[in-house]
């Protein structure tokens, strides 16, 4: 087996909390050096934030664990003079810069594109926003859920009579990190030919409309929003019997399927009389309700069972923990772990694709505040007192 895919590639990581350092651990995982550069102290906020006050191990934040994985720290109080001069040093054989602050942070503080490409013109600088570097909303605080309110996929989540749903998830973060990179990527690409850096921009209102190209072309170009249904269809442009119904245990999800196979598995031949496209479309809630109470006759494993037995693209319904434990996802292996100096063993969801070759891999913890800053100093030549002044003084920090 070769070296990871990106092994020999070197990322400064200044973003935080999700979108950066989601798509910084994905570098990672391939086999990047990525150095995340963090304020002494308290590091990346996602290390304060939890949910329900639950801290894996007692103290470590579930939320920081999940997107900091093979990843070294390095603590510089940015403000400091003489942590420019390290960063600035570590720039010049670094492939990427990354970093998610509002537009115009990094700038002011010495830490912009034109920065970096001065001291080394191959440099690939890529800036996560929430809405872009200029126009009416620069200043906004660009956040996952105000985004998903901004792009028309909470008006067209959930059922008419509730309110609109943001996904149960950071969905445009995670969106976002997915176009940092694949832009990072293009970039390193382009660079091999061409021996030149560039800047790369994302933000997280563009990546929320790309990813609804399919409802927002329907809506442009028909003039005409999705209305959401008060049943329990999943999409607000489907028909039934597309959509998520009840079972004696549990819940089932039936996607585009022929509607008389349906039918005939579920042995109510009267519920034919809906199967037009019209119709479907225009008592979708009606026809729910009507398959909702056959659905709810079966247990969830016979109606699956039965169902796909008579080829209905259907599934279950599980919740995150079921999900770990689904018999697929045991298949694949994509429940791994690893050991946390102080959180102990942390169970993660593993890197989603496979390379024959180049494998991503876990190799390392998510580190803590300054882990490796000696090492790192070490490696570009300071020397031990001069790593204790930088730390003595507030300019570099250490894990305590």
């Amino acid at each position: 087996m070769s070296e990871n895919a990106l092994s020999g590639v070197t990322i400064l990581d200044f973003s935080h909390l999700l979108q950066g350092p989601f798509a910084t651990q994905l570098l990672a995982d391939l086999g990047a050096d990525v150095i995340k550069i963090e304020r002494p102290g308290s590091g990346d906020l996602f290390r304060s934030l939890t949910f329900r006050n639950k801290w894996v191990g007692g103290s470590e934040s579930p939320n920081f664990l999940a997107w900091n994985r093979n990843k070294r720290s390095l603590a510089l109080n940015l403000k400091a003079l003489e942590a420019r001069a390290i960063i600035m040093k570590l720039a010049e054989t670094a492939d990427v810069v990354v970093q998610n602050f509002r537009p115009g942070v990094m700038e002011r503080l010495g830490y912009g594109y034109a920065d970096f490409s001065t001291v080394n013109p191959r440099i690939v600088y890529c800036s996560g926003s929430g809405y872009g570097e200029d126009g009416p909303y620069v200043s906004r605080p660009g956040q996952d859920m105000l985004v998903q309110g901004l792009t028309g996929i909470m008006a067209a989540t959930g059922q008419a009579s509730n309110p609109p749903t943001p996904v149960g998830a950071g969905f445009s973060d995670q969106v976002g990190a997915m176009n940092m990179v694949y832009g990072i990527l293009a970039a390193l690409l382009w660079r091999e030919t061409s021996g030149k850096g560039q800047e790369v921009k994302i933000n997280l209102l563009a990546g929320m409309l790309a990813h609804q190209n399919q409802e927002m072309v329907m809506a442009m170009n028909f003039n005409e929003d999705f209305q959401r249904p008060d049943s329990g269809i999943g999409h607000p442009g489907m028909d039934a019997p597309f959509g998520t119904y009840p079972t004696l245990d549990g819940w089932v999800t039936i996607a585009m399927s022929p509607f008389k196979t349906l039918v005939s598995v579920l042995g109510n031949d009267g519920l034919l009389s809906y199967d037009d496209p019209e119709t479907l479309f225009e008592k979708r809630d009606e026809v729910w309700r009507k398959l909702a109470a056959e659905t709810g006759k079966w247990t969830t494993r016979d109606l699956i069972a039965a169902l796909l037995d008579a080829d209905v693209w259907c599934g279950e319904v599980k919740t995150h923990l079921e999900a770990a434990s689904d018999p697929q996802v045991e298949h694949l292996g994509l429940i791994q772990s690893y050991r946390h100096p102080k959180a102990g063993d942390v169970k993660v969801v593993g890197p989603a694709i496979g390379m024959s070759e180049t494998p991503p891999a876990i190799r390392r913890p998510a580190p803590s505040v300054g882990e490796h800053t000696r090492e790192i100093l070490g490696d570009q030549g300071w020397s031990t007192t001069e790593v204790d002044r930088l730390i003595e003084k507030g300019v570099a920090g250490e894990d305590a």
